[in-house]
């Protein structure tokens, strides 16, 4: 193949992967496009700080890569057997061995302090403005608003009729899912009643283990209202692959409406449930 098909090629993937993000986010629904290339489009201050993070990595990586091809195509060249029939007895040399000591000492330093400060803004968590709770199930999630009324539901992915019919990715739809609102503080808490699991939402750089027994927390401030999609990303059974997270982030407006819904609708789902499990008791004498 000629280096002008490579090109045309590189350039019509590339064209086309542009496209598919830019219909997603004209849909304001986010998820990751067929053939699309790099991340999906950020939605939180920290997922941009990641890409930015992973970029800056990515070019130094490609720099030092260059540097040791270059340095090497020197060497060949210069002190080949042709070239240099009588090699230099030197076996010290006191600027060379400063050199490949700082180097890399002053890369890593230049890696450390991004680093530190990307993992600082994502294990502090700020002043947060509601509570989100979400357990992870084999296979599904339960969520639950402590801050709203102390009401929880499950989130079951759509089959493939049903997501055809909501209009909604495949393998990626829930019946339920969370909503919250525009520029404000989230704090989520993560547990799971079973096995390992992981909440994951790649648009708000967010991923963080499910374990039984114990409370993770982790945060997000979605900037863009749409609707975003995740999945359980740790192996978690044979079901592992379709436990998706749906969330709708909306405006305050929207939300406070949403919430006045979900406690009459979910709360009376919780009182069904409790009926039915008073039901099923003995009758105490």
């Amino acid at each position: 193949m000629s280096l002008n098909k490579i090109l045309c090629a590189v350039t019509a993937f590339l064209f086309t992967s542009l496209l598919g993000g830019a219909a997603a986010l004209a849909n304001g629904i986010f998820y990751a496009e067929p053939e699309q290339l790099g991340f999906m489009e950020p939605a939180t201050q920290v997922m941009r700080d990641i890409i930015s993070f992973h970029n800056g990595l990515l070019y130094m990586c490609v720099g030092v890569t260059l540097f040791v091809m270059i340095l090497m195509g020197y060497i060949f060249i210069k002190f080949n057997a042709k070239a240099n029939p009588t090699p230099t007895t030197t076996t010290h040399h006191t600027g060379l061995e400063i050199a490949w000591t700082t180097l890399p000492i002053i890369i890593l330093l230049v890696i450390a302090i991004p680093s530190f400060k990307l993992l600082y803004l994502e294990d502090v968590i700020p002043e947060s403005d509601l509570t989100v709770k979400a357990i992870g199930n084999q296979w599904y999630w339960t969520y639950e608003y402590p801050d709203n009324g102390d009401f929880s539901f499950d989130a079951i992915m759509l089959n493939e009729e049903e997501g055809k019919d909501a209009k909604l990715p495949r393998l990626l739809g829930t019946d339920n899912h969370i909503v919250v609102p525009v520029n404000k503080t989230v704090r989520m808490i993560i547990t799971a009643t079973d096995v390992i699991h992981a909440w994951a939402m790649p648009a708000f750089g967010v991923k963080i283990d499910a374990i039984p027994g114990k409370l993770n927390e982790t945060w997000f401030k979605a900037e863009r209202e749409g609707i975003y999609y995740g999945q359980c990303s740790e192996l978690c059974g044979k079901d592992h692959g379709f436990m998706p997270i749906m969330v709708e982030v909306v405006s305050q407006e929207k939300y406070e409406a949403w919430i006045k819904m979900a406690r009459e609708e979910y709360a009376q789902i919780k009182t069904d449930n409790l009926t039915q499990v008073a039901s099923m008791l003995p009758a105490q004498k």
